[in-house]
Formats: structure tokens, sequence, C-alpha cells
């Protein structure tokens, strides 16, 4: 360290002020609700009945906010703030509140007595605000109530704001999590010039819930050895005593944004192109600072008993009430708050202004800085369909050249990127590598491809990151496309579940400004796993989505290619929403037109008439289908039915938009009851092919008129490493089988179908036989086509 202070004994005493201040109001947050700045002696009357929150990282967490006030006023510094340690709350709120943000997001918080008290009153308390960084808390964007995600989201913020810094506070619990231990590689990934800074804070207080954190309690050599190993240059400092952690918190903080500056200079004047090794704090304070240091008997600061309130309700335990109005008491209140209830001049003096503030930085309510993408007529991508069915060379692979003009025409704007956990090829979408490398900083060989300092393309092999960088990007006000993998796209789940409950919460706050859709194209499902098998099919991720709230929710299985083009579209001019697209990337039969599959996607359901002939009279049967791959066993199954018994009266209606089976009260999609049934009939045997689990399907589907004839085939859990055709038999979604359903449920068929039953039992057999033999399906499946029928 220094050996002459960086600040003066005067500056000390303020900013030890602000300090005492923030952690006044963060302890009023978990148990006051009354006498806010404690004019008259605590009673018990002014003690919340119910005490929630977490105290043990507020203060940890109110310190470093103080002290990077500090240097963006110092430095002009353009920069935020995300708290990775979970219910770490009361800081954020209580900083955003003394800055005054707080207050002009929310007027009647405001900064006198009664909105201290209203503050105080609102934390954790029934039609308040959460324990944790919520979304309702100014300058939050990311989601305190679950661990793991802070890093990925700083970086994703970051990426193309080259003059953004990230201050990202990691908790020691936190740090064991898989996605955020993976997370410190994003250093490999960010580019000093064209990029912004993440400073990652590692906060070491020592304890979990009820037991100790691994960082805390390795070696210091183990532990810094581990973060150069990661690449960084990691600083320690450790300490309890508020005046000497002050000095040298604010002489750290100066070492660090000057490195910071220097690496910047260096990258944008060309002179130093090597990886940077950025800085990074590990921060070693006790767990809940400057709190009681026993309680009952027992010690609490610097333990797990510090982690949640350190002080029971004083009703049950009336000793506590005195020791609570000392706790606060230290703080010095009288001197901090003049008789208003407003915080002192001098203090105010402290906080940054206007947008500088933290709590006021635009890029943590992105869509105040949303421009809207340029995009091409995603029309002149579409496939010519000369006769129905007519083999394309695979979905994802046509889309990948609208995806690629998408990176071409938005090259100067810098705010579209895509995401993949190393599967963008794989998925087929390689015409993005015409117009962008994969953005890379590490090490590089001769026989190394597609890569480059600055890339539109980010690729780790983890789920975690891609997705907490996406998220990342897009909560700052950019767009993005997440490809994945079917089965492996259960890994961000959870990741999924805070993000949706993000845009949900934050749909209803009116100074949130509307997202970029985080858009989701699943790939490599669960019918083509030719070589795979079992282990890669899992259609389960659309159940999980339909979960969520209907206002932000989508999920589309599009057919063909150009129905595909028509959604990807959609989806990425759209705002606010999960959209899910489920697409095949092998060669499969096309059925619409551009112009056609537009008006089809439009729709999201509808009758396809020239697959049909009930046209002017009621049919016999609904054939129902949802995917490209139920989508050709449905068409299969309705030509042999055709051919067999043509006077059969049979409709097809394919649904690409899945919301449009919910009732239209549930979702914003959903048909009316009159439309469904007009689709569906009210009594008729409903077969629906569908591309995921089928309970799904009725799930969506229960509350319809003719729900109790709706039949769903799907995935059931039946899977190897066996032909295409195969996949669809083991699951009993094939042509054969399907055309078996239907005579089944046609009772005034039974006299007439005995022999075409048993032509599709034989054929189940002799398909079987064949592919055991030859390792590939029939002829006749392979060659299928589609017969134009009247």
């Amino acid at each position: 360290m220094q050996t002459q202070d960086p600040i003066q004994q005067k500056e000390l005493r303020l900013l030890d002020a602000y300090w005492r201040a923030s952690n006044y109001l963060s302890v009023g947050q978990i148990y006051l609700r009354d006498n806010p700045l404690l004019r008259e002696p605590l009673k018990i009357d002014h003690i919340k009945r119910m005490l929630l929150g977490h105290w043990g990282t507020t203060p940890g967490q109110n310190f470093v906010y103080v002290h990077l006030n500090r240097v963006i006023k110092k430095y002009d510094l353009n920069m935020f703030y995300i708290s990775g340690p979970g219910h770490g709350g009361p800081a954020m709120v209580s900083q955003t509140y003394l800055e005054g943000t707080y207050s002009e997001v929310y007027p009647d918080i405001s900064q006198d007595t009664a909105g201290m008290k209203k503050l105080f009153r609102q934390f954790s308390f029934p039609g308040g605000i959460p324990s944790h960084v919520s979304p309702e808390c100014p300058g939050s964007l990311h989601e305190g109530g679950e661990l793991g995600y802070s890093l990925s989201h700083a970086f994703g913020a970051v990426f193309d704001n080259p003059d953004l810094i990230a201050a990202c506070v990691v908790g020691d619990g936190e740090a064991e999590t898989g996605p955020l231990a993976t997370a410190w590689h994003s250093n490999k990934f960010l580019n000093p010039e064209t990029d912004g800074v993440v400073l990652p804070i590692l906060h070491l207080n020592g304890y979990k819930i009820a037991n100790p954190t691994v960082l805390a309690r390795i070696p210091e050599k183990e532990l810094l050895s581990l973060f150069e190993g990661y690449g960084w240059k990691p600083y320690l400092i450790s300490g309890e005593d508020p005046l000497t952690m002050h000095q040298e918190m604010a002489a750290l903080l100066d070492k660090v944004v000057e490195e910071i500056k220097a690496i910047k200079e260096n990258a944008a004047t060309g002179q130093d192109v090597t990886r940077p090794c950025w800085p990074m704090i590990i921060l070693r304070t006790p767990k809940g600072w400057t709190g009681p240091k026993m309680v009952d008997g027992m010690p609490v600061e610097g333990t797990f008993r510090a982690h949640q309130v350190p002080l029971s309700d004083p009703a049950a335990h009336p000793e506590h009430l005195q020791q609570l109005e000392a706790w606060l008491r230290q703080y010095r209140p009288e001197e901090l708050f003049d008789v208003n209830g407003r915080l002192v001049p001098d203090l105010l003096a402290l906080a940054p202004a206007g947008e500088r503030r933290m709590g006021a930085n635009p890029h943590t309510n992105g869509g105040l800085l949303l421009k809207n993408l340029r995009l091409p007529d995603f029309r002149e991508y579409g496939l010519a369909i000369d006769e129905r069915g007519g083999s394309g060379p695979g979905d994802t692979l046509v889309v990948g050249q609208f995806v690629r003009d998408v990176i071409r025409l938005n090259l100067q704007s810098r705010n579209f990127r895509v995401f993949g956990p190393d599967e963008t090829l794989s998925n087929k979408l390689d015409a993005v590598f015409e117009v962008s490398s994969r953005q890379w900083e590490a090490e590089t060989v001769e026989t190394d491809v597609l890569l480059a300092k600055d890339g539109r393309v980010l690729e780790m092999l983890s789920e975690h990151q891609c997705e907490g960088w996406l998220e990342g990007y897009l909560l700052t006000g950019r767009h993005g496309l997440f490809n994945c993998y079917e089965a492996f796209i259960h890994i961000i789940d959870s990741m999924f579940n805070q993000h949706a409950k993000w845009l949900k919460v934050t749909a209803e706050l009116p100074w949130r400004r509307p997202l970029a859709s985080l858009n989701i194209l699943l790939a490599s499902h669960v019918w083509r796993q030719d070589h795979n098998g079992f282990t890669h099919q899992d259609p389960g991720f659309i159940d999980h989505v339909v979960n969520k709230k209907a206002g932000v929710v989508r999920v589309y299985l599009p057919p063909d290619a150009n129905c595909l083009l028509s959604v990807m579209d959609h989806c990425l001019r759209s705002r606010h929403y999960v959209n899910v697209m489920v697409a095949g990337k092998h060669p499969s039969p096309q059925w619409l037109s551009v112009s056609e599959a537009t008006l089809h996607c439009a729709k999201g359901i509808g009758i396809w008439e020239w697959a049909s002939n009930d046209e002017g009279v009621e049919p016999d049967v609904v054939m129902a289908c949802a995917g490209d791959v139920p989508t050709l066993e449905t068409l299969a199954a309705v030509s042999i039915l055709r051919l067999a018994l043509p006077e059969l009266k049979i409709r097809v209606v394919n649904v690409v938009d899945l919301m449009k089976l919910q009732p239209a009260h549930e979702h914003p999609h959903g048909l009316s009851d009159i439309d469904f049934d007009a689709l569906f009939t009210k009594d008729k045997p409903v077969i629906f092919a569908f591309h995921a689990y089928p309970w799904l399907i009725h799930r969506l589907t229960y509350k319809r008129t003719n729900h109790h004839q709706i039949h769903v085939r799907g995935y059931k859990e039946e899977g190897t490493i066996t032909t295409p055709f195969d996949m669809t038999v083991l699951n009993e979604m094939d042509r054969f089988n399907l055309v078996q359903d239907v005579i089944d449920r046609l009772p005034q068929l039974e006299d007439r179908t005995a022999y075409l039953k048993q032509q599709m039992k034989d054929k189940l057999i002799e398909h079987g036989q064949y592919i055991r033999e030859h390792g590939i399906d029939m002829p006749e499946i392979r060659e299928w086509k589609w017969a134009a029928l009247h």
C-alpha cells in the first residue's frame, strides 16, 4: 500500500460518516417500522413484528459502494454496480436512497423523516419490496434472489460498451456455484478496445448461511494463485478497523482505476495487443461488520450467525430491544441527518451527480438505450416451393443467412450478437461466419479458424455463460440470439426462470423501459439425434417455459424454413418476451411458400387446405401437428388415409405458435373458444402429433370443449442411436401408428379397415427388420413425397 494516506482526515471522516449512514439505513430497513431517526427511546411498537432480511453481506457492500462513489467522482467514471451476494438488498436500497435516485423514482419515499419511515417500513413487508436486490431497486439489473450469475451479467453488460465499467461484487458463497466459478474465464473474451471493463470485487466475509466458505478458508498464497491462474491480477485487502480500511481501500481503488485506464489507453492506441491482465479486488471483512458482536452469549459478528437477522424479535426477547437501540445509535444518526431527516449537506456532496450515480446509470434500465435493429426483408431468403414437401437444405441453414445479414446491417451500431456453447456451426448457422468470426482474446495457433479479437459471435462451452452474457447484453439495451442443442438448454432452466421473473416484474414498473426479447433457438432437436442417442433427447424445455406468466413467454414450432424465417423476424422485432423457437438443421420437407408462411405464422395456427379434403363439410377427424417432424409424419399419415379411404374427410391443422392452444383469457395469443372449436370441432377426434411431451398439449387444452377427444402422440422417453424414422416409431408418433390411431378413433370405419390396419402393422415390422439389416430407413421413408390429392 502507499505510505502516504490517499485521503485527508476531513474526507476520511466524511467517507466514514457516509458509510455509517448507509449502515444505519440498512439496519433500519430490517428492524424499524417507526421512529426512524430514534428521536425518542426505542420501543417494541417501533419494531416490525416479522424480522426478515440479510445483514451479513450488507455492511461490506455499503463499504464498497461508498468507495466506488469516490472514484466515480475523482475520475468521472461511467460505472454501475452489480450485487452478487444474494440478499444484499438493504445495501443497494440504502445507497440509492442516499444518492437521491430512489426518491426520484419513488417520490413518496422522500428524503425526509416521513420518507425514511416509508423506506424502512416497505422492506420485506407486505406490499413492499423483497429483501434481495430486485427490479424495484433503481440501478439494479441483476436479480439477487439466486446466486451464480453476477459476473456473467457483468461481462454481458460491458460487451460493446467501451466506456462502461461494471463493478461486480461477488459473494464468497456465490463463488462456490458452478456458473460463477466458470465466469472468471470471461476475461478471455473481452476486447479492451471495443468492450468495457468488469471490475470483480470478491467479498470474503467468511461464511454462507451456516457454513464457512471455501475461498475464505484456503491459504492466501493459494487464493492469489487461483486468480492469477484465471488470468486476473488480484489485489487483497483485509481488515476490520474502519478508518484503516477506508485508507487502504481508497489507495487500492486509485491504483486499480489507473491500471484500467492504462490498459484502455494502450488498447486504443494499439501499443499493446496482448490480452490484458485485468485487476480484481479480494476484500476480506467480517460478516456482519459493525453489527452486534455477541448475542445471548454467542459470537455473531464475523460468524455465520450474522448472515440474516442478528437480533430476534424484542417482543419475544426483551433484552434485544436495548441491544438493537445501542447498535443503531452507534452510527450516530444525529450527526448524519438534519432535523428534517435529510442527509446533511457535506455528506450529500459525496455522491456523484446525475447519471454518474450508479442508481441512475441508464445502462441499468436498458430500455432507455434500446434502438431498433436494422433487419433485412426475411422474404428475400425464402425457399422457392416448386412442390409441396420438396426437400430443403435444413431450416436453420436457411435462417442462418438471414441472421448473417442481421449481423452485417448492425455492425456499425454494434448492438447485436449471437451466443452459443460451441454449437453455432453444429446448429448449421454457418452463414454468420461469412461476416464475423468468434470473439476470442486468448492464444491462437495456426490451425485455428474463425477466431478474432473482435467478433459478433460469442461461444464458450458453458450454457450458463452464454445465457448470462446474453442476459447482461439485453438488460443494457441491446439485442441477441442464443442458439443451443435442445436437450442441453435445460442447463439454464433456472437462469431462464430468473430472467422471466425479471421481465414480469419490470413490465409492472412504469419507470422501467421494455427490453429486447430473449430469443432462444433450439436446434439439434429430439427427433434427429441419429448418432448421439438417448442422452441428447429431451424436448422438455418447452414445458418449463410455459410455466411462466403468459405475458412474457412465447413458444414457436415452425414446420419448415420459410416459417422459421418469419418467426425469427418476428422474434427479433419483439420486446420484453422470452421467445423459444425449435427448428431442425437437417435437410427436410418444405411445405409453404414465403407468402404462405408469412400468413400462416401471423395467424400462428391454421388449416392447411391443400392437405385437407373437408371443405364445405364436417370432418371425420382432425389431424393436428406442431413441429417439423410431427408435421412430416402427419402429412404422410394423411396421404395413406386419403389414398386408402378417399371418402374419409380429414382436416389438417398446423400449429406454429403453441400459445394459440391456450384460452384467450389465459394467454394474449390464445384462441377464443369459438375459434378453437371452429378449427378442432366440438366432438370429432383430434389426432395430434406433437414435438415434445404429449401431456403439455393436454395441459394447454384441458378447458376446451373437445378436450376429451384430443389424442396426443409425442416424445415418450424412448430413444437410442437409431435412424430418424425409427425415433418416431419408438415413440409411436410415426405415420403408421397415426393411421392406426385414426382407425381406432372412428368406429364407423371398423368393417372396412382391417386390411389397412394390418398393413400398417406389417410396415412397422418391415421397418424394424430393414434398419437392423441396412442401418438406414427404408427407401419408401427416405424418398417419400407428398402427392397432390383431390
